[in-house]
């Protein structure tokens, strides 16, 4: 005999799953955010080596530049012998002077040097370019550009270099721009514009192609990208897995407490929580469809004397061996539970007064049969009495309801006690 378990855990069981959804959600987001701080912050320190690198290769750079200039300035200028293709330095008075061999020299002043070299690193196109320049250039080619002249600017309040990134022509290069301090040796050419020693002269930037390295950051950014995705699949669906294990265990732990809300711990039958639950759903569903339901009530007559005579432990087996008894006399729909003490109902779904009474008598005899040896070898019999009720169209009348039903069930068990017990009444 199997009964039918009302959808009593049905929200919960609703509130269950949004719970867990809502768990697995928030678990993802957390790690979501954790692995990709961890990517993020793995990405951005090899972005900022890659640019401390470019920044020591920039600085190196002008500072090689800055050495050799210096090492001009501290003899005044160096002098080379004028050939053909090479021309005085215009904006230096008195540069050329005739050797004892009767050749002419020319003088290489520190600018005029770093221009002349930086052609040569343009020509030869080493992998950077540089320039020597200042807000107030004596050499028109030394005129600085925006990034030149905003660096210029900020030198004079005090920066100590300037640096960026740019795009030109299709590629990216890398900026670097150091200042130009006038020292003693810098005044025998800057004398008559008014520097003084300590002052900013100028500065020197170079610029150099970082394709390569850009390209090297992309694939990098593309790695740690695939690395991550790689990462949080793998977790999600290790998470989803553990989640719906958890969810699985979840709802049978929660099924189980379910049925042990609505099932009698010592009979093992439905209790009376779950009987008006099915009870109240048993009458709706006979008023929608027209058809009859009806009630049992039944009480084991004189059961406190049982205890009283024989304790406890065999007054419960008396309500295991009933309880025992009555499934096997219900048919598939009929509900069956223990309603409190000894007492027990019998729901029978689209069942006549008659074929009530013809249940509720089979089980009477079924119970007055039962014996129970006691552990002095006496036998125990025992017996019940029944209350029989029931609803039949049209009897189906508004305000008729479940507890009306049960009330005139317990009333034909009442007539039962008063008419001598272990027997069946009705009350219609």
């Amino acid at each position: 005999m199997s009964q039918a378990v009302p959808d009593t855990g049905g929200n919960m069981e609703r509130k269950t799953e949004k719970t867990l959804v809502l768990f697995f959600i928030n678990l993802v987001l957390i790690i979501l955010i954790f692995i990709g701080t961890i990517y993020v912050g793995v990405f951005v320190n090899h972005k900022l080596g890659i640019d401390h690198e470019l920044e020591s290769r920039g600085r190196a750079i002008v500072n090689s530049f800055i050495l050799a200039r210096h090492w001009n300035a501290k003899y005044g200028g160096v002098y080379v012998e004028k050939t053909a293709g090479i021309d005085s330095n215009p904006y230096l008075k008195n540069p050329d002077m005739q050797g004892i061999d009767g050749k002419i020299y020319t003088k290489k002043n520190p600018s005029l040097m770093i221009r002349e070299i930086s052609e040569i690193a343009k020509e030869k196109k080493d992998g950077f370019e540089f320039n020597i320049t200042s807000l107030r250039p004596i050499n028109k080619n030394n005129i600085p550009d925006g990034f030149e002249i905003k660096a210029l600017k900020m030198f004079e309040l005090g920066e100590i270099e300037i640096f960026k990134k740019e795009h030109s022509e299709g590629s990216t290069y890398f900026r670097y721009m150091a200042p130009l301090i006038i020292e003693e040796s810098c005044l025998t050419c800057h004398w008559d514009q008014g520097y003084k020693t300590g002052e900013v002269r100028g500065g020197i930037s170079v610029r150099f192609n970082i394709d390569q390295e850009e390209k090297d950051l992309a694939k990098k950014m593309y790695l740690i990208l695939g690395l991550a995705v790689i990462t949080l699949l793998s977790l999600f669906g290790i998470i989803y897995r553990l989640v719906h294990q958890f969810g699985r265990r979840l709802e049978k732990t929660e099924a189980r407490l379910q049925q042990m809300a609505v099932t009698d711990e010592l009979t093992g039958l439905k209790n009376r929580r779950y009987l008006v639950e099915r009870l109240r759903s048993e009458v709706k569903q006979a008023h929608r469809d027209l058809k009859p339901v009806s009630c049992i009530l039944f009480d084991l007559d004189h059961f406190k004397s049982i205890n009283d005579r024989f304790g406890h432990e065999v007054g419960d087996q008396v309500l295991r061996t009933v309880a025992d008894t009555a499934k096997d006399q219900c048919r598939e729909t009929d509900i069956l539970s223990r309603f409190g003490g000894e007492e027990f109902v019998m729901i029978l779904p689209n069942t006549n007064l008659e074929g009530a009474m013809e249940v509720a008598e089979r089980l009477r005899l079924a119970i007055m049969a039962q014996k129970i040896i006691l552990s002095d070898g006496r036998v125990l019999t025992f017996t019940a009495s029944f209350g029989v009720a029931w609803m039949l169209p049209p009897g189906l009348v508004a305000g008729e309801d479940e507890a009306s039903l049960l009330k005139r069930a317990d009333d034909g068990l009442y007539l039962a006690k008063g008419n001598g017990r272990n027997r069946v009444e009705a009350v219609a």
